[in-house]
């Protein structure tokens, strides 16, 4: 597979080619769990669209997340369902880097929606009576705004500013146009690799986690000082949902992106990856819908809606 540096015009995905049983299990997964996500956070945001109860910024921010988990799904699971089930199926230099630069974007929207969130959720608990008053539809538009614009930038930026040199070298360890494994073949200086790594890891990963552990504490503190324990644990069970959320997303991306990289990119890193990719969009809407009453019983009235 060795071209000349000019001639790279394609790469090669190597995926589970080498093990055949398990690409057709991995493949039939990929199916189901690209359904359920596409329907579950489907119902999440007519839900929020439909019923007024759901016009709250909490819920503003849920449907810009199922919405984004939807996006991020779909730039990568069709693809695998179309090549998933070929022996290292290839795909054009153009599309990969497209797909790599929509991932990175996506991924860091959804590290700074996250962060966006828990603010929310600080100043619905810690400031009850002003909190429709700070957080008013305009505020919540601006937010929303400032959040997809500023991972756009993150995301696009270094790549158009560095473009990447691959010197022959076309087969990418992985499923995707995953960033890390891209970047492997990538033999312009090293300072591209650096730059680009510093940029995913500092401003998508401590930054934005570390605003989340501030709100929390911040929460934990204003809930403490509740004096009525139903009110307490009705405080901290709005947020249950969003932490739960906050660890699996966070606790896969800061095992893919801030361990030691290994030269060679292990089958585990790939699955990590696709968990990270694929199943926590999917966990997103079932976590919000399962642990909360009022949109399960607002599903339920759109459901006999349909029927009657």
């Amino acid at each position: 597979y060795a071209m000349n540096i000019n001639e790279v015009t394609e790469f090669i995905l190597v995926g589970l080619s080498k093990h055949p049983k398990a690409q057709a299990a991995f493949y039939c997964t990929m199916v189901a769990v690209y359904l359920i996500t596409l329907v579950g956070n489907s119902l999440i945001i007519v839900v929020v669209r439909v019923d007024r109860q759901f016009h709250t910024p909490m819920y503003f921010f849920l449907s810009n997340l199922s919405f984004l988990d939807i996006c991020y799904s779909s730039n990568s699971v069709p693809f695998l369902l179309f090549t998933g089930l070929k022996d290292y199926p290839t795909i054009s230099y153009t599309g990969c880097y497209a797909q790599m630069t929509i991932a990175l974007f996506l991924g860091m929207t959804e590290c700074l929606l996250l962060a966006v969130m828990a603010y929310d959720r600080f100043i619905a608990i810690s400031n009850p009576l002003r909190y429709t008053i700070i957080m008013n539809n305009q505020v919540c538009a601006q937010l929303a705004v400032v959040t997809w614009a500023s991972a756009f930038l993150l995301a696009i930026i270094p790549i158009i500013a560095i473009p990447a040199h691959f010197c022959g070298h076309n087969i990418i360890n992985h499923f995707t146009c995953e960033v890390q494994a891209l970047l492997k073949l990538n033999c312009s200086d090293t300072p591209v690799r650096f730059i680009l790594g510093l940029v995913i890891s500092i401003f998508t990963l401590p930054l934005p986690f570390t605003f989340i552990l501030v709100s929390y504490t911040r929460i934990v503190v204003a809930v403490l000082r509740i004096r009525s324990a139903e009110a307490r644990f009705k405080a901290f069970s709005t947020c249950g949902s969003h932490l739960t959320v906050v660890t699996i997303f966070y606790g896969t991306a800061i095992y893919m992106y801030l361990k030691p990289q290994s030269r060679e990119y292990q089958d585990q890193g790939k699955v990590v990856s696709a968990f990270y990719g694929v199943v926590t969009p999917m966990l997103n809407p079932l976590i919000y819908t399962l642990r909360n009453k009022d949109v399960k019983e607002a599903l339920r009235k759109i459901i006999r809606k349909k029927k009657s």
